[in-house]
């Protein structure tokens, strides 16, 4: 009677044991990957960069004598025409050294005098036969001697003249001031830089580029500039140098583009951009190197479509930097994989990390 009991209770044990222990069916795999929206475009380049604008001539003006600055006439951003003074020099000690050249020139001119007469008078003697020929040959050696030191005192008063015209420092270009190195009561020395002038009516665009980008940019000749103050208004500009070394602190390489002289809003330390496009004849699809997937020589890549993948053959018919050019297997408007391709396998369902970028 008690084991009669007792049958039910294990019995119902026994069933809910095997309850517990049933396997549950497996679930679908679903990878996350990253994914793009390729579109086809027939812009082979297209790159902005941010500029100065500078001015292709400035000119750092120096003293061509030492002395001391007793006078500044201009400030940075003066407007400044060819011929103008900058800063003078002071000049007592450059007349002094006129001075005393002038009166070498005057002692050298009244012994030529003297010499002259003595040959004249000489000659009137040899003529008479009261001299004799070497005589009057001595005198006119001396005439030539001191007609040679006249010379010679008159290039000295010369260049003493010039160098007193030097206290004064000049431009010698219509622009603008850029920079004053030296000011009033500085002692500079000959061809010391003092004053920077820039010219006005030429102006370039200097920006840094990176080296992976150099020789792209260097065959582009559709180059557009527009000034960050008036981003609506765009001119052409032409490259007019690149520089051959890269900035050993950037690491990239000056490029510089001249604008054109109807740019007349372009001033000097202005912010410019400037953008480089060129098209191809044929409309190109690009694909990120990580797009693709390899498998027994064939090159192919993952289109996700309705949340699963399948693989599609492609073409590779060019490289353009990180990029790869497709020729033939997929076509615009597809969402291919971009990370994550060795992983995946026909038919699986993936989930997209953020929307598909273009």
């Amino acid at each position: 009677m008690f084991v009669a009991k007792k049958l039910p209770v294990a019995l119902a044990a026994a069933l809910l044991l095997a309850a517990c222990s049933k396997t549950e069916p497996k679930t679908e795999e679903i990878r996350p990957v990253r994914a793009m929206v390729v579109q086809s475009s027939n812009i082979d380049v297209n790159a902005e960069f941010s500029g100065e604008v500078r001015s292709r001539v400035e000119s750092r003006l120096g003293f061509r004598v030492g002395g001391k600055i007793v006078s500044r006439k201009v400030d940075v951003g003066s407007v400044v025409r060819h011929g103008q003074v900058l800063m003078e020099l002071d000049p007592q000690d450059l007349k002094l050294s006129q001075a005393q050249a002038l009166a070498a020139l005057r002692a050298a001119e009244t012994n030529r005098d003297l010499a002259s007469s003595e040959l004249k008078r000489y000659q009137e003697l040899r003529d008479k036969n009261f001299v004799s020929q070497a005589i009057l040959d001595a005198k006119l050696s001396a005439a030539k001697s001191a007609q040679a030191q006249v010379d010679s005192a008159q290039a000295a008063y010369r260049g003493q003249s010039n160098q007193a015209g030097y206290a004064q420092l000049l431009s010698d270009i219509d622009g603008v001031v850029t920079a004053v190195d030296a000011e009033v009561g500085q002692v500079v020395s000959p061809g010391t830089p003092v004053v920077r002038v820039a010219k006005s009516d030429e102006k370039e665009i200097v920006f840094g580029v990176p080296e992976d980008k150099v020789d792209t940019l260097r065959k582009i000749e559709d180059v557009q500039v527009r000034l960050w103050a008036d981003p609506e208004k765009s001119v052409p500009g032409k490259i007019r140098e690149i520089s051959p070394v890269a900035d050993p602190f950037t690491r990239t390489y000056a490029f510089k583009v001249t604008i054109p002289q109807s740019l007349t809003e372009a001033k000097l330390g202005m912010t410019a951009v400037v953008a480089f496009a060129s098209k191809t004849p044929v409309p190109q699809i690009k694909v990120p190197l990580t797009a693709l997937f390899h498998e027994r020589n064939a090159t192919s890549v993952w289109v996700v479509e309705n949340g699963a993948v399948k693989l599609v053959p492609v073409t590779v018919t060019g490289v353009q930097g990180n990029d790869l050019v497709l020729g033939s297997g997929i076509k615009s408007g597809q969402t291919i994989v971009t990370a994550g391709v060795n992983l995946l396998k026909p038919g699986q369902k993936v989930n997209i990390l953020g929307a598909a970028a273009k």
